[in-house]
C-alpha cells in the first residue's frame, strides 16, 4: 500500500511543486472518505489539485463554478418536460460524479450552498421527492477566498462540520516558483496523467483505513485536549 501510494505522491509532486504535505493530506482525505476544504488566495494551485487527483485516481470529475447568482439547481440538477417520453425527464447537475471542485464556494449564497449538505454528508440528494445515490467514491474539495475578499459569504457551522480537514497551499518557494516559471504548462501536464489506481483498488484502500487502530495513549491525549477545549472560555463552540 505504501509503494502504491508513494507513486501516487511522486507523480502529484511533478504537478504541485513543493506541496508534498498538502498532497498527502488531500490523499488522506480521499481515502478517509472525508471531505476538503482549501483556502487561499487565487493562483495557488487550488484547482490543479483536484483535477490532478481526480485523474491520478482514475475518477469522474466535475467542477462548479460558486457564484452569486448560482442556484441549488445548478447544482444538484432539475427535471424538464421530454416531448418524446411524454414525461418529465431528470438531468442530473454536476453534483453527480466522484470528484466535485466546489470552486469559490464562499461566493455563492447560503441557499445554494447548503445545497451541498445532503450530498456530503448522505453520499446521497434528495430533488422532488426523489432520492437520489451519488458515486462512490465521492470526493467534494472545496475552495474558498480569504473571507476579506469582497464579495464573499462566511460558510455557516454545518457547511464547515462536513469538511475533514481544512488547509491553504501557500506560495511555492523560490526553487519551485522558478521552474514553474520555466517549465510547461501544469494544465497540459495534467491533462497527461494517467489513472494509476483501479478504483477496486481504491476501495478497498478506503476499507483498510476504517480497520486502523489508534493507541490508548493517543486516545487519552485526545481526549484531554477535547476537555480542556470545552472548559477554556476564550474558545467559540
Amino acid at each position: 500500500m505504501k509503494k502504491l501510494i508513494d507513486t501516487v505522491v511522486h507523480e502529484l509532486n511533478q504537478i504541485l511543486l513543493g506541496k508534498d504535505q498538502q498532497v498527502r493530506l488531500a490523499i488522506c482525505g480521499l481515502l478517509a472518505r472525508g471531505h476538503l476544504l482549501i483556502e487561499d488566495i487565487p493562483g495557488m494551485g487550488k484547482t490543479t489539485l483536484s483535477h490532478a487527483l481526480a485523474k491520478i485516481m482514475g475518477l469522474s470529475y466535475q467542477r462548479i463554478q460558486f457564484t452569486n447568482d448560482l442556484l441549488p439547481a445548478d447544482v444538484l440538477g432539475y427535471s424538464m418536460y421530454d416531448k418524446e417520453a411524454g414525461s418529465l425527464v431528470f438531468h442530473p447537475g454536476p453534483i453527480f460524479a466522484q470528484v466535485v471542485l466546489a470552486d469559490e464556494i464562499n461566493r455563492a449564497s447560503p441557499r445554494t450552498q447548503s445545497a451541498l449538505l445532503e450530498a456530503m454528508e448522505e453520499r446521497q440528494v434528495s430533488i422532488e421527492g426523489e432520492t437520489r445515490p451519488l458515486p462512490q467514491p465521492f470526493f467534494v474539495i472545496a475552495t474558498q477566498n480569504p473571507i476579506e475578499q469582497g464579495g464573499t459569504f462566511p460558510l455557516p457551522e454545518s457547511q464547515l462540520d462536513r469538511f475533514l480537514m481544512r488547509l491553504r497551499l501557500g506560495y511555492p518557494d523560490p526553487r519551485a516558483e522558478r521552474e514553474l516559471l520555466e517549465g510547461e504548462d501544469r494544465k497540459v501536464m495534467t491533462e497527461r496523467l494517467t489513472a494509476m489506481l483501479p478504483q477496486a483498488e481504491l476501495a478497498t484502500l478506503q476499507d483498510a483505513v476504517s480497520r486502523v487502530k489508534a493507541s490508548p495513549a493517543l486516545l487519552d491525549y485526545v481526549q484531554r485536549l477535547l476537555e480542556q477545549s470545552r472548559r477554556m472560555p476564550g474558545l467559540l463552540y
